[in-house]
């Protein structure tokens, strides 16, 4: 009897033991709060792990870049309304990736070309570790002011990504139409022509562009340009354009199914 009672609590332990361990590997999923500090300064964002993750493999990972409207530093407001949070929400299915919100405060500066970037690239590299990103399949993409943090962080760290998506962005001079924000151009002020300057620093990455025409906010002709800079040196470049889309293009944009599958493709070298 003591031989079978000392088998029953062998085996119950490790039962225990057991159930301890998957519970240590069990992950919270959805979209999730977390931070960063750079320079000193706290930076929130949102992560968002699919339902089906597990560690036992990389996953695919994509940062999206707020608009002017999304300043703060609640680290919800870049979720909210529209936009690639949005996207997923609708067609979580579609998304069976690590994707992160970092979001760059209200303090006057350009957003992503200065610490917002730095804070946006630190949660890169915090979600990555703690969620077993694959750093060969990081996608970069940016809606409007996101968009020029796209043009703006990739033509400075091009290694970084496989692709990047900007969607109505823009790289020359630009006031902020519901920021009030002055954003420089990306281009040194003495370059003769700063589409192809920026076109140079990210030849090398595969590039997907989105505006619509009728965009009443950043001129359509800014990506027209974009993508016509990149054609002329023979970048890997694919350029669409919405008939009668105002500045929301984001909405059809990431809406798109075939997009999500070319994003989740993507890998370097």
């Amino acid at each position: 009897m003591k031989h079978l009672i000392g088998k029953l609590f062998v085996l119950l332990a490790a039962a225990a033991c057991m159930a301890a361990i998957v519970a240590a590997q069990k992950v919270e999923t959805g979209f999730l709060d977390r931070s960063v500090v750079v320079n000193k300064t706290q930076y929130r964002y949102q992560v968002y792990v699919p339902r089906e993750f597990s560690r036992s493999k990389k996953w695919p990972v994509i940062i999206a870049l707020h608009g002017g409207g999304s300043y703060g530093d609640d680290g919800l407001k870049q979720t909210d309304g529209g936009g690639f949070a949005h996207a997923i929400r609708s067609n979580p299915e579609h998304f069976p990736a690590i994707v992160i919100f970092p979001q760059a405060h209200a303090d006057g500066t350009p957003g992503w070309q200065l610490e917002g970037g730095q804070a946006a690239l630190a949660a890169l590299d915090s979600a990555v570790k703690e969620f077993n990103g694959d750093t060969k399949r990081v996608v970069l993409t940016g809606l409007s002011a996101g968009g020029n943090g796209t043009w703006s962080i990739a033509s400075r760290y091009p290694e970084r990504f496989a692709a990047i998506v900007p969607v109505c962005g823009f790289i020359f001079k630009f006031k902020g139409i519901t920021s009030s924000i002055d954003y420089p151009a990306l281009a040194p002020a003495d370059v003769a022509d700063q589409y192809a300057y920026i076109a140079k620093k990210v030849a090398s990455i595969p590039i997907w562009i989105f505006h619509g025409d009728a965009d009443k906010s950043v001129p359509v002709g800014e990506s027209r340009k974009m993508a016509a800079a990149l054609k002329t040196i023979g970048a890997n470049v694919q350029y669409t354009e919405f008939p009668g889309v105002d500045h929301n293009a984001w909405d059809p944009a990431y809406a798109r199914a075939d997009l999500i599958e070319w994003m989740l493709k993507q890998r370097r070298p």
